[in-house]
């Protein structure tokens, strides 16, 4: 960002030309209580140079991922990222740009966008998929909506298995539909429990959702969930990890009406939470029930391809009693760091990440499990997540682990109470063997 300073004649000018005295003047709506009353706390002007070694040192108070090998998931991933995407993302003409509302002077971002839903409906087996979305528990949050919109019901089944924020998202953000929300519980081996599905599933229920891989690793039975939701008329929702798709079984064959979930994992950095990318697919007829907006392929007045906003269903575009939502381009950025990554992956080359993510994850978890005090806590295949029971409470070993280079495991117990002492370990395409070996060495000695 350009640096424009200002003197204090440029400031004195300006205040006043819009009648002000002073820079106070511009705060007088601000309660008093809530303003700060002093200066910053900053240090005296400095030399640029100086500036950027003072800048340089606080950044490196940060622990980063080229630092610490990172075994923590969760819904956060540290996969490669080519170095060709923030090339790409960066150029100005990307960067900067806002909702394509003149296709005429937006055909890029428009293919973008178009060639982003193309690869994300193959990707998850669906038909139709939108230009992307806030976060991966909004999506799930907009999918809801989708079905209440669709059936006419107000209540909701989602499995205990679905991510825990995504849960406490979903709650939130249907506060004011008059939503009710029933837990599907797990089993024994960490799956769903269909009958506990098929239970709740009633004929007062929009949609059942489940996530694919699990909270837990665990790669869910969604062919028995899809007709536990099914046979009573609701919808089925998928939460899926877009990387583990490119290995696992679409949930789109199973039956899948909404594929949704976080794409971080395509492409985009760790970042303190953000900013990240909300993916959503649905069957075609759908898809005038979904939120945000969709770019479609037609041709010119010269019979050339081109591209278009298709479907606008946003309160900024049609009345607002028929929008859908106010999802708006926030994230279209992020959206075309997926679609870059897809791109440049290819099919092949996502399909070797998750073959990696998978073999490297049944190393380490066949390396921990073998070590004394540490066993499986769930019997169910897992792809790149998997949980232990540790012979030291997890956070203890969070401590010991992040003093010796490696971030994780995950505290199960934090999110789930009944699992108390249990550890989630992530492993990624990223994770080389030594670094496995030398993971479950340091957890060794720690469980000494």
């Amino acid at each position: 960002m350009r640096y424009l300073p200002n003197t204090d004649q440029d400031r004195r000018a300006m205040l006043a030309a819009i009648g002000a005295k002073d820079i106070g003047e511009l705060f007088a709506d601000i309660a008093e209580p809530t303003r700060l009353g002093r200066e910053l706390n900053l240090p005296a002007p400095m030399a640029e140079s100086q500036l950027r070694a003072h800048l340089g040192s606080l950044a490196a108070a940060n622990a980063t991922v080229n630092d610490y090998a990172c075994f923590a998931g969760g819904g956060a991933y540290d996969h490669y990222i080519p170095s060709v995407i923030p090339h790409l993302i960066m150029r100005n003409e990307f960067y900067t740009a806002y909702t394509p509302y003149q296709p005429e002077v937006s055909q890029g971002t428009l293919q973008s966008i178009y060639e982003y839903q193309t690869m994300i409906a193959e990707l998850t087996g669906m038909d139709v998929a939108n230009a992307s979305m806030y976060d991966g528990a909004s999506a799930a949050a907009e999918a809801i909506l989708l079905a209440m919109a669709t059936n006419r019901r107000n209540q909701v089944v989602i499995s205990r298995g679905v991510h825990p924020e995504t849960r406490t998202v979903c709650k939130t953000y249907t506060a004011g539909q008059g939503v009710t929300f029933h837990e599907a519980a797990l089993l024994a081996d960490g799956t769903t429990d269909p009958a506990s599905a098929a239970t709740l599933v009633t004929d007062k229920t929009a949609c059942l959702i489940v996530q694919y891989p699990n909270f837990l690793g665990v790669v869910e039975p969604l062919a028995e969930l899809a007709k536990a939701a099914h046979e009573k008329g609701a919808l089925f929702v998928v939460v899926a990890n877009p990387i583990s798709l490119a290995l696992l079984r679409p949930p789109g064959e199973f039956g899948a009406d909404v594929v949704c979930g976080e794409g971080q994992p395509l492409g985009l950095p760790l970042g303190f939470g953000g900013p990240y990318l909300g993916f959503f697919a649905c069957l075609e007829k759908y898809q005038r029930r979904m939120a945000g907006r969709l770019s479609g392929m037609t041709v010119d007045t010269r019979g050339q391809r081109a591209f278009v906003l298709t479907l606008q269903t946003r309160e900024q575009h049609i009345r607002r009693e028929k929008a859908t939502s106010n999802i708006c381009s926030n994230e279209a950025l992020c959206a075309l760091a997926a679609c870059v990554y897809m791109s440049v992956m290819g099919k092949q080359g996502l399909r070797e990440v998750a073959a990696q993510c998978i073999q490297k994850a049944h190393y380490a978890y066949e390396r921990i499990t073998a070590l004394p005090g540490f066993s499986p806590a769930f019997a169910s295949p897992f792809w790149s997540e998997f949980v232990v029971r540790t012979p030291v409470p997890p956070a203890q070993l969070q401590s010991a682990l992040f003093e010796r280079k490696f971030l994780g495991p995950l505290d199960v117990g934090a999110f789930y109470p009944e699992y108390q002492g249990l550890a989630m370990f992530a492993v990624t395409e990223r994770r080389t063997r030594a670094e496995i070996d030398a993971l479950v060495s340091a957890l060794e000695v720690i469980a000494r």
